[in-house]
């Protein structure tokens, strides 16, 4: 009869090549969530042991949570990119959403994208620990419940972050980076020294003088790695038939790219230290935006046009909210925010109107989808 460790390594085998079937994964996901719930319970029953662990705050079990959901996130995602690989891939290869023929995701976008889903683990698990500790008021927790606990929390990060990551495409990263964003955003909302941050601008919260700063101007810069990401890969399956539309392809890429370059930087050059450098960069993620999708309907001929006028859309609310912010009816940081909002759903919304754009075009087209 064989083993367990048999039978697991038989599972890993077949997820390892070249079919994958939904079965497949799903059973290598639940592999790995119940390795990560007994390592969870090991370690955290003997350092509870003994003691009542709050629910939240310094030395609790939402700390706890914290700090090892974002490691097992990490480690998930890790193991199952490797996973996600082939033992003998042909060059021309397509092994999942984030792999074209020729191309495949570079070291910095997945350490990106990695760090993004610890960062969500690390900061979810803080607050459904805080709306816990509310909810149970004073209630203390034991060992061997604590350490199920930890144990469930584990597994579930290690499930989800394992999934998400044998199964990376373009439009899943897209939530991914939107979760990412909305979490880091308001977490340097709660941790500013500055209170009223607000009143200046959203930019406020990576000045160095406030102590959300790491946390807002960290969040920009993988942000900005995982948008130029999607932004390659997104643009690789679109029909490109004949010089035009190839132009107009690597046209909008370029924008995209230079999207997420320009919101790195608007980390990496906080407002108080260059402020010249920080509103240009601002300013030019904005611009490409623009040109974007004014130019669609002349780039991307096969685009549907009411994705167009939504497109158009936007930048006349943009527009329109630049004049409220000149005539003093809106401050900037309301501004900032509204128009943050409308660009990156327009991305997603893009990575999905792509995406079918794609799987609609005929066969042959789709040869050409590494062409630059």
């Amino acid at each position: 009869m064989r083993t367990i460790a048999e039978r697991v390594r038989q599972v890993l085998r077949q997820v390892r090549g070249p079919a994958r079937e939904d079965a497949v994964l799903e059973a290598a996901a639940l592999i790995v969530g119940a390795l990560f719930f007994v390592l969870g319970f090991l370690i955290a029953f003997p350092v509870f042991f003994g003691h009542e662990v709050a629910i939240s705050g310094p030395g609790s079990i939402g700390n706890f949570a914290a700090y090892g959901g974002a490691a097992t996130a990490a480690l998930s995602f890790a193991f199952g990119r490797l996973v996600a690989r082939p033992e003998q891939a042909l060059p021309d290869a397509v092994r999942d959403g984030f792999s074209v023929p020729g191309d495949h995701l570079r070291w910095y976008d997945l350490l990106a994208i990695a760090f993004a889903h610890a960062a969500i683990a690390y900061l979810g698990w803080l607050g459904i620990a805080k709306l816990l500790e509310q909810s149970f008021t004073d209630a203390p927790v034991f060992a061997f419940p604590g350490g199920v606990l930890i144990g469930v929390a584990f597994a579930l990060t290690a499930y989800v972050s394992f999934l998400s990551s044998v199964a990376l495409t373009p439009m899943t990263l897209s939530l991914v980076l939107a979760v990412f964003l909305v979490i880091g955003a308001f977490a340097s909302m709660l941790a500013s020294s500055d209170p009223h941050w607000w009143r200046d601008n959203l930019s406020a919260l990576g000045m160095s003088t406030n102590n959300a700063s790491f946390a807002f101007n960290f969040t920009l810069i993988i942000a900005g790695v995982m948008v130029t990401t999607i932004s390659r890969y997104a643009t690789a399956g679109l029909p490109a038939t004949d010089p035009i539309d190839r132009r107009g392809r690597r046209v909008v890429r370029t924008g995209l790219i230079l999207i997420g370059v320009f919101l790195a930087c608007v980390g990496v050059f906080p407002v108080d230290e260059f402020f010249a450098v920080h509103n240009t960069v601002a300013t030019g993620m904005a611009v490409a935006f623009a040109v974007i999708v004014i130019g669609l309907p002349k780039f991307l001929r096969s685009i549907p046009r009411v994705f167009v006028l939504l497109g158009w859309a936007y930048v006349l609310v943009i527009v329109l909210l630049a004049v409220f912010f000149a005539t003093g009816y809106y401050n900037l940081t309301a501004v900032e925010l509204i128009a943050a909002v409308l660009i990156f759903s327009w991305i997603i919304v893009f990575l999905r109107t792509a995406g079918s754009i794609h799987e609609e075009a005929p066969r042959a087209a789709s040869v050409d989808v590494v062409e630059a």
